[in-house]
Order: C-alpha cells, then sequence, then structure tokens
C-alpha cells in the first residue's frame, strides 16, 4: 500500500472540509513555517540578499510585501506592475476616483467626506489573520471593529413569509427554539438512552431549555430574544407584546439554514473582525510608502523566461516600447486567468496548475444614501442582510454613525450565475437591477440613494476574476515554485480571497529563494 503524500492528504482534507482545514493542517506540518503563520514580517538577516536580483510581477498585496521583506534584507527588487496603481484587488473607490473594465468607465461619485467609501476587494481582517494584523500594526495603522453579523439585518426569502424580510434575531431565535424542542423531546421519549446517563439527560434537559428558550413542558413557543412587536423592539417602560413564532415549516423551506445562519460561525467570519480606519487601502499605502520606489508601473509582462541560471523578463513600458529585465530569480503574482496566456518557459506540471486555476466571478455594487435610513427607520448599525436574489447581501458601513449620509455595499456576488449575469450589465443596469432586488428588504430603496457605482472583477484587465476557487493541488504545485520561478498571491494559498494567504504567499517565497540563494 502506497504511503500518502503531504499533497494528497491535503487535497483529501480540502475535498471534505474546507480550505480553513487545510491551512491549520499545513500549519501544524509546519508547511507555513513557523514565522509565516505566526509573525507579521519574516527574519531575512541584514545583508542575506547582497549581490542578489529579484523581479516581482504584481504591485499587490503580496507583491508589495515581498518587495518589502527582500529589499530590506539587501535585495535589489524590481516590481513590475501592469497597472497605474499599487494594490491590485485592494481597492477603496472615493469620490473623484476612476473605475475601469473592459468597455466601460465610472466615476467615483462619493462625496468628499472620510466615511465615504467603498471597498470592492477585501473589507475585513478576521483576528486569526495574525500576518495582516501585524503589519498593521507594525505600520501604525489603525483599526476600527467590522461588524459582520448584526442580529438587527435582514433575511430575505422571495419564496417564503410573503416575500417579506425577516428580522435576523427572529430567525435565528426560532431556529434554535425548534431545534432544541426537538432534541428536548427526543431525550424525554427515551431515544438517547444508549448515549445518556440519567444524570446526563437532567443535564442535557436543563441546557436545552436555556438554549432555546423552551418551556417547562420542553416546547417552544417563542420568548423575547425574538423582540417585542412594534416599536421599540425592547420592553420599554412596560413589556408589550412578543413578537409571533415563525412558522417552522417556512424557516424550513427556506434557504436560510443552508449557511446564512451559521455563517459567523465559519473561522475566517468568526468574530471579532476588523478594518482600516478609512478604507481597506490603508494597507496598501503603507507598503507603497515604503516600496514605490521599486515599482515601475504601465509595464506590462509579455514574456517570461529562463535564462542561464536565472530569468528574463520582457514586457512594454509606458511609452509601448518593449523592454526586457534579468534577475536572479522571478516571484509571479499575477492572477492565474492572466498568467496562463503570457508565453512562458514554465514546466508542463507548471502550466498545468496554473491553467486549472479558476476564479470566482466576483462583482460589488456600492451606493451613497442621501440618508442612513438602516439606522433610522431599522436601528441596523453595520452588519450584512442576506436575500436569495442575485444580489446575495446588503453590507451596512461599520463607521460614520449618525452622520448624515453613508455608503453601503448594495451587492456582493460570489456565485458563477449571478455574478457572470452582473458582469455582462452595463454599470447604469448594474446599479438599476441592485436597487430592484433591494427594494424587498428597504421598501423606497431606490429613492434613498444619491448614485451608485459596481465593480465586476471579472471583467477587470490584469485580474479576470475575483479569487481563485479552492483548489489544493494547484496551489500546492505553485507553491514548489519552478526552479528560478517562485509563486505568490493568494492562489498559491490554503487561503483564497483573504489579503493573509497573499502576505503568507509573499512570505514563502522569499523564504525559498533565500534558501536557494545561500546554497549556491
Amino acid at each position: 500500500m502506497h504511503k500518502p503524500t503531504r499533497r494528497a492528504l491535503l487535497s483529501s482534507i480540502g475535498a471534505t472540509a474546507g480550505s480553513a482545514a487545510v491551512y491549520r493542517t499545513m500549519d501544524a506540518l509546519g508547511m507555513l513555517g513557523a514565522s509565516a503563520a505566526h509573525a507579521a514580517t519574516l527574519d531575512l538577516s541584514p545583508g542575506s540578499g547582497e549581490g542578489g536580483h529579484v523581479v516581482i510581477l504584481g504591485a499587490g498585496v503580496s507583491g508589495l510585501a515581498a518587495a518589502w521583506e527582500m529589499s530590506r534584507a539587501g535585495w535589489h527588487c524590481t516590481v513590475l506592475e501592469a497597472t497605474g496603481r499599487p494594490g491590485g484587488r485592494n481597492l477603496t473607490a472615493r469620490g473623484g476616483d476612476v473605475l475601469t473594465e473592459r468597455g466601460m468607465r465610472q466615476e467615483v461619485c462619493f462625496d468628499p467626506e472620510d466615511h465615504l467609501y467603498a471597498n470592492l476587494g477585501p473589507a475585513r481582517i478576521p483576528y486569526h489573520h495574525r500576518t495582516v494584523l501585524g503589519y498593521c500594526k507594525a505600520f501604525g495603522i489603525d483599526l476600527e471593529v467590522f461588524t459582520n453579523d448584526n442580529r438587527a439585518a435582514l433575511f430575505h426569502d422571495s419564496t417564503r413569509f410573503g416575500g417579506r424580510p425577516v428580522v435576523a434575531r427572529r430567525v435565528l431565535t426560532d431556529m434554535r427554539g425548534y431545534v432544541a424542542e426537538l432534541l428536548a423531546k427526543a431525550v424525554e421519549r427515551g431515544s438517547l438512552d444508549a448515549e445518556l446517563t440519567s444524570y446526563d439527560k437532567e443535564r442535557v434537559r436543563a441546557m436545552l431549555t436555556s438554549f432555546g428558550g423552551l418551556k417547562e413542558d420542553q416546547g417552544y413557543a417563542g420568548n423575547n430574544r425574538a423582540g417585542y412587536q412594534g416599536a421599540p423592539v425592547h420592553a420599554g417602560l412596560e413589556a408589550g407584546d412578543v413578537e409571533e413564532v415563525l412558522d417552522f415549516s417556512e424557516l424550513l423551506g427556506a434557504d436560510f439554514w443552508q449557511y446564512k445562519l451559521h455563517f459567523s460561525h465559519f473561522l475566517n467570519q468568526n468574530p471579532t473582525l476588523f478594518q482600516p480606519v478609512g478604507g481597506m487601502d490603508a494597507i496598501v499605502r503603507a507598503f507603497a510608502d515604503r516600496t514605490g520606489h521599486l515599482v515601475q508601473y504601465e509595464c506590462v509582462v509579455l514574456q517570461i523566461r529562463r535564462q542561464d541560471r536565472g530569468v528574463r523578463i520582457v514586457y512594454r513600458g509606458p511609452d509601448g516600447a518593449e523592454r526586457a529585465v534579468s534577475a536572479d530569480f522571478a516571484i509571479c503574482t499575477i492572477p492565474a486567468p492572466v498568467l496562463k496566456d503570457i508565453p512562458n518557459d514554465f514546466s508542463s506540471e507548471t502550466q498545468a496548475a496554473i491553467e486549472s486555476l479558476e476564479f470566482v466571478e466576483a462583482v460589488k455594487v456600492a451606493f451613497q444614501a442621501k440618508r442612513r435610513f438602516w439606522e433610522d427607520d431599522s436601528a441596523i448599525y453595520g452588519g450584512i442582510s442576506w436575500t436569495d436574489s442575485d444580489i446575495t447581501q446588503i453590507w451596512y458601513p461599520c463607521n460614520g454613525y449618525h452622520r448624515p449620509k453613508g455608503v453601503l455595499v448594495g451587492a456582493y456576488i460570489w456565485s458563477s450565475g449571478p455574478g457572470r449575469r452582473y458582469s455582462a450589465m452595463s454599470g447604469p443596469k448594474r446599479l438599476r437591477a441592485a436597487l430592484a432586488e433591494g427594494e424587498p428588504l428597504h421598501p423606497g430603496y431606490a429613492g434613498e440613494m444619491d448614485c451608485g457605482i459596481s465593480r465586476a472583477w471579472l471583467n477587470v484587465p490584469f485580474q479576470n476574476g475575483g479569487w481563485p476557487r479552492t483548489n489544493p493541488d494547484a496551489a500546492a504545485a505553485l507553491r514548489l515554485g519552478d526552479g528560478p520561478f517562485h509563486f505568490a498571491g493568494d492562489q498559491v494559498t490554503a487561503l483564497p480571497g483573504w489579503q493573509e494567504g497573499a502576505l503568507l504567499a509573499a512570505h514563502a517565497a522569499a523564504e525559498a529563494i533565500h534558501r536557494q540563494f545561500t546554497g549556491r
């Protein structure tokens, strides 16, 4: 019997338990490296890279981090960025900015106030993403709490509850109550006698009564955790009538329980989450302040070649002229949907891994509201509402509370069908569609908005998608490197779509190059 390889192990874990489990397994096996898993910066000795030259393809978060760490160790770093800005998918839109997609140009219409912006790429940082948070601390980036889960937000299924949205606290309270009732009755009827002692049964009954807010007979009839009818939803001077219990069959028929109810239980969605004050691009600006002199903008990579023991990168400069740069090593952070079409000297295994990576058709739509109606009318302060319409989510801002205006995310789409439908729309049509789909959650929705913008990452040049779908085999193959070529970005990690993955990959590539260089 063949001994299972680490790659096969990670692949099976990823298929059954998801990318977060793969990440934890890699950490446990020491595949991330102690410094990569637990520290913000690398421990490359000063001067250890003297005499070495590395060319870094892409000035996203991963490329900038690699340039910062390696230049501090004495490496000569050349960063080639195809666009005119650093950050890659880390993009914060503010009034006066211009957003471009293929065949589309949008001027960001937000008012020039510090809280009126939209993070169109990454927008939250989990508390256990220690590398991102470590850089924030080291660079003096102020953070504030990002509210993911809000019991005042809404769940909407167009086929249930008369197509009306339901407040999250009612859905969560009643689902817990019904489940607790079912289990309590199973315990009472002796269904679990083989698993529970008489003492255990008493404790379980007491636990379920408390957990689900059950009556003494272990039945569920609702409780004040769901709030009170009318306004205010709390008891006030005199306790009013508790909210009516939602119909169990309607709850089961809705799609809430499939993953939306326990969304905050997913490891990377666990509280506490953070966002940089003033926009996620504070991270990009901090790196660019330290490495901007190393970046050459509007340099489009045309060929990636081997040369002797090193590399030769052919690119088109901002003036349209073709140039080349030679170096000892290359770190490639170019997204796989773009990279696969660039002529190269990669091995067949590397090329196959690149071609197998599929990217998510992610779309975000953001609106500036004339007033903060979600706070004024519904007491929603931050958090996310869910709908079965294509827009999927509405995000309420976690900043600027009680100020006159606010920017909310009126659509966050990552499913293939909805993503492709929205990506195929013109900018104005996207806004109209998102407003129409938000109307059932907030009547009068369209009339509340000043203006809006959108971003379909599938249509963005040099990106061609939002983030890679989980593919442990391809990620593992790219992490191995290919001679003088090394790969970084979230696409080579078990954390696709997260800046933590991008930074860990930058560290891993820098360390691998350091080992090759010092071992020569």
